[in-house]
C-alpha cells in the first residue's frame, strides 16, 4: 500500500511540473509575439526633378513623290527597286515610246504646214506691195499663219510632254518605298514607283493635354532605335498639332532629325524623349516602396514618431532615378519612411527604431 502511495504522489508532483513548464513557454512565447518590429527608417524630402517624357515614334519621310506616267503607257523598263537609294534627275523608268512617234509625225506635219503658209503670206504680202492683191486677202493670209504657228506649238508641247513621260527620273533624292509594277505591264490608277525623301526625316509621336503646354516649336528631343542600340539620335520639335485626336485624346507632334547618313528609315518605331521642364517631388530610396501581391499598386510605409506606429500609404510612382522613385502622391515632405523590415509590418503596428 505505501509504494502504490509513493506512486501515485510521484505521478501527482510530474504532471505539476509540466504544468507549470508548459505555462512558462506559453508566458514566453506571448512575450516574443508581443515584442514590436524592428525597422530603419529615412527621413524624405522634396527636389527639383527634371521631367522626362517618353514616347512611343514613327518615322515618316519628309517629302513623298509618286512617279506616274502622264497617260497609260506600256513600261519598257525599270531600273530600281524598292529599296533603293536614288538621286535626283536618276533615270527610273523607260516607257514604250509608240506615242512620241506619233507626236513627231504631228509635229513634222505642223511644220511642214507652217511653211507653207508662210511661203503664201510673203507672196500675198509682195504682190499686195506693188498693188497687185488686196489687204483683206494679206490679213486672212496672215490669219492662217497665226493658226498655223500656233498648231505647231501645241504639236511641239505634246511631243515634249511625251518625251518626258518616256523616260521618267527622280525629281528628289531619296529611297524608292514601292514598286507597283514590272516591264510590260501598262501603268494603272497606282504610281509607278514612290520616292520618299529621307533627309530629313519626320518622327511622330503623341502628346497627352497635360503635357501640350510644356511642348514648343524648337524643343530638342533624343530618338532610339531598337535596330541601333542605346545610341541617341538627335531631332528638334518643327510642329505641334493645333487640335486634339478624337479617338486617342491626344496631339500630334513632329520632330525632325537631318538623317544626314540615312540610317533612319521612314517606318521604323523608335522612342523619343522631351524634356518638359521641372517639378518639386518627393523622393524616395527604391528599397521604401513596396509591391502590393496581385495588383499594380505600390505603397510606402510612413513613420510616425508621435505614436511610434506606421501607416501603409498608397503612392503614385513617377520616374526611377538610379536607387530612388519619384512619387507623384502618398508620402508629405520630411516624412520618414520605412527603408527596411517591412516584411513584418502591417498599416497601424507599433514599431521600434533599430539603432
Amino acid at each position: 500500500m505505501k509504494i502504490k502511495n509513493v506512486s501515485a504522489t510521484a505521478l501527482f508532483a510530474l504532471l505539476m511540473l509540466a504544468s507549470c513548464s508548459g505555462k512558462e513557454k506559453k508566458e514566453e512565447n506571448t512575450g516574443k509575439e508581443e515584442k514590436a518590429p524592428v525597422v530603419s527608417v529615412e527621413t524624405v524630402g522634396e527636389r527639383p526633378v527634371d521631367q522626362i517624357g517618353e514616347y512611343t515614334a514613327t518615322v515618316e519621310p519628309d517629302l513623298i513623290n509618286n512617279i506616274s506616267a502622264a497617260s497609260p503607257n506600256r513600261i519598257k523598263a525599270i531600273y530600281v527597286d524598292e529599296g533603293m537609294r536614288v538621286t535626283k534627275g536618276q533615270r527610273l523608268v523607260l516607257m514604250d515610246d509608240v506615242n512620241a512617234v506619233s507626236y513627231q509625225t504631228q509635229v513634222d506635219n505642223a511644220r511642214a504646214n507652217l511653211r507653207n503658209v508662210q511661203l503664201n503670206y510673203d507672196r500675198a504680202l509682195e504682190l499686195f506691195k506693188i498693188g497687185g492683191g488686196t489687204k483683206q486677202q494679206v490679213d486672212q493670209m496672215e490669219t492662217q499663219l497665226i493658226n498655223a504657228k500656233n498648231t505647231l506649238a501645241a504639236a511641239e508641247r505634246t511631243l515634249r510632254n511625251a518625251q518626258e513621260n518616256t523616260a521618267l527620273t527622280a525629281p528628289i533624292s531619296g529611297v524608292v518605298t514601292a514598286r507597283n509594277y514590272d516591264p510590260g505591264d501598262m501603268t494603272g490608277a497606282l504610281p509607278i514607283l514612290t520616292i520618299a525623301r529621307v533627309q530629313p526625316v519626320k518622327i511622330v509621336i503623341n502628346v497627352t493635354e497635360s503635357e501640350l503646354s510644356h511642348v514648343k516649336k524648337g524643343m530638342e528631343a533624343n530618338i532610339t532605335f531598337d535596330t541601333y542600340g542605346d545610341e541617341i539620335f538627335k531631332g528638334t520639335i518643327t510642329m505641334v498639332a493645333p487640335t486634339v485626336d478624337s479617338s486617342s485624346r491626344t496631339f500630334g507632334v513632329e520632330i525632325t532629325s537631318p538623317n544626314n547618313d540615312s540610317r533612319i528609315l521612314p517606318g521604323m518605331f523608335g522612342r523619343a524623349t522631351l524634356n518638359l521642364g521641372t517639378q518639386n517631388r518627393v523622393v524616395v530610396p527604391d528599397k521604401a516602396v513596396v509591391k502590393q501581391q496581385g495588383s499594380g499598386d505600390h505603397y510606402v510605409y510612413v513613420y510616425n514618431p508621435s505614436d511610434q506606429k506606421v501607416s501603409y500609404n498608397k503612392v503614385e510612382l513617377g520616374q526611377r532615378l538610379g536607387g530612388e522613385y519619384e512619387l507623384l502622391s502618398g508620402v508629405e515632405p520630411g516624412s520618414q519612411v520605412v527603408v527596411s523590415g517591412q516584411n513584418r509590418l502591417a498599416n497601424g503596428i507599433k514599431v521600434t527604431l533599430k539603432k
